[in-house]
């Protein structure tokens, strides 16, 4: 699983990151986490407002930082 993490690299993204992180930790689940900063790149996803969390090329969340639980619920629909 590849997690993508699209943002300027601003404090909010900085905690998507963290919560992220935690959430794989709490649900067990192995997966990489890679940040995108570049804006040619984050608009290539169709993404207006960011942080966003991108989990296998697909978009689950964008314009807020999601919560740790949050994502662990993200994480069980998508196995």
């Amino acid at each position: 699983m590849i997690i993508k993490i699209l943002g300027s690299g601003c404090k909010n993204c900085v905690t998507l990151k963290e919560n992220t992180e935690t959430a794989l930790k709490e649900a067990g689940v192995e997966a990489e986490i890679a940040k995108v900063t570049d804006f040619k790149d984050i608009m290539a996803y169709g993404v207006m407002s960011t942080p966003a969390l991108v989990i296998d090329e697909k978009v689950v969340s964008f314009g807020k930082v999601l919560k740790p639980k949050e994502i662990i619920k993200i994480l069980e629909n998508i196995k």
